[in-house]
């Protein structure tokens, strides 16, 4: 018996990385799973996988950003495997480059890969959710890039925190129908980090130790998300990574200044401010988020 028995649900940008071990792991546990994929090839060869192994899976081919394709992978999911219970919204680009530098065109495809592809498959499957009356689970794929900030990547940044924000709003309007979203920050190593978390185990064997930033190592927390054993779950932000999860607190007020009453001038300010940093510790100076990482490649190997 597996956790995902008799479901079926939706990855998108399936055909490698996190996509691939998430859609091989909701097989394993039983889901039918549509490969989302723009890459026939590569979503085809996760969904040969699947079969091989007596799973059922089908490959939607197309950009899961245009609304016709969002719309067209739920359809698929319905049409060809029965019904909707999950969608995991993975597919992602970087365009890495320090503001200053950055084009309009790699501004707006970054944008639009991230934010747009959550928005029009997520649109289409709480839809069907909503006016079938059913319950869905929805896996939203954020970024410590986005909650933490990275140097060189404003774009990935943006988009990835707007996803954050994305799952706890669209948590909160389908709460009541039985629709759960939640996000995910991953860290693993994939063709999008290239040698970000170092090189990857020969064999995998017991003798060579557990290899942390393998990509698969995030999909039974996917899994999870997209059962019914999550159902008490919802808008919230984890990290993920090895044999970790981690549960992030969203953006918190810390500490406050008043007046009693009064409009500030700008002068006060001046002399008040830094009241707000003395009192919390935090360092008004622009800073590295990505330190405050707690496991990273210094940590790991």
């Amino acid at each position: 018996m597996g956790l995902l028995d008799g479901k079926v649900a939706i990855v998108t940008g399936a055909g490698r990385g996190l996509g691939r071990g998430e859609a091989l792991e909701l097989a394993a546990e039983g889901a039918g799973v549509v490969v989302g994929e723009v890459d026939e090839a590569a979503g085809q060869s996760v969904v040969d996988e699947i079969t091989a192994t007596g799973g059922s899976a089908v490959l939607y081919l197309g950009d899961c950003s245009e609304i016709e394709h969002g719309q067209g992978i739920v359809r698929t999911a319905v049409e060809q495997l029965g019904r909707l219970d999950a969608l995991v919204n993975n597919a992602g680009i970087l365009r890495d480059r320090t503001l200053a530098k950055m084009t309009p065109e790699e501004w707006d495809a970054v944008i639009k890969v991230h934010l747009r592809g959550h928005y029009a498959p997520t649109h289409a499957a709480i839809n069907h959710w909503r006016d079938n009356d059913q319950p869905g689970r929805v896996v939203c794929t954020a970024s410590t890039s986005g909650v933490l900030g990275n140097f060189g990547q404003s774009n990935y940044g943006a988009a990835k925190a707007g996803i954050a924000a994305f799952a706890q709003i669209v948590a909160q309007e389908n709460w009541k129908k039985g629709i759960t979203v939640n996000a995910i920050c991953p860290a693993a190593r994939t063709r999008m980090t290239e040698g970000a978390y170092g090189e990857k185990l020969a064999g995998g064997s017991a003798e060579e130790g557990f290899d942390f930033w393998h990509p698969d190592n995030v999909a039974p927390f996917v899994a999870f998300l997209c059962s019914d054993a999550s159902s008490h779950i919802s808008g919230k932000v984890f990290g993920v990574q090895g044999d970790t999860v981690e549960l992030y607190r969203p953006f918190t007020s810390e500490a406050f200044i008043q007046k009693g009453g009064a409009k500030w001038t700008a002068e006060e300010l001046v002399e008040r401010v830094g009241e707000l940093f003395e009192s919390t510790g935090i360092a008004p100076e622009a800073q590295n988020g990505m330190a405050r990482l707690r496991f990273s490649m210094t940590q790991r190997s």
